[in-house]
């Protein structure tokens, strides 16, 4: 679908309703304006905090997918209680007492 709008005062436009719906675009959202072979494009664009960058890294994100992995498959424990997710550890510790710590991932 297409459809005319006008330029106002300021530069401002006014993105038709069934844009805005279909791009989940609402009061405040950001797009980033850029020009392509004398195009204008909005490009909707999704604001992360700083402090929640470390979750959006490469490295984080093959984390997040090697976890969802291992629960789909199955490879998961479930505690009623901290003491009982503690008690595991200890016990796993103490039968390797040899065990290394694993280096960081690449």
């Amino acid at each position: 679908m297409e459809e005319l709008v006008k330029v106002r005062e300021k530069g401002q436009v006014t993105l038709p309703a069934f844009i805005r719906k279909s791009l989940d675009l609402k009061k405040g959202s950001i797009v980033l304006v850029k020009i392509v072979d004398n195009t204008v494009v909005l490009v909707p664009q999704r604001i992360i905090d700083k402090d929640q960058n470390w979750f959006w890294t490469e490295r984080w994100q093959k984390l997040e997918a090697e976890a969802e992995k291992d629960i789909r498959n199955g490879r998961v424990k479930t505690f009623n209680s901290v003491e009982e997710l503690f008690d595991e550890m200890e016990e796993s510790l103490k039968a390797d007492k040899n065990r290394k710590v694993q280096k960081k991932r690449s």
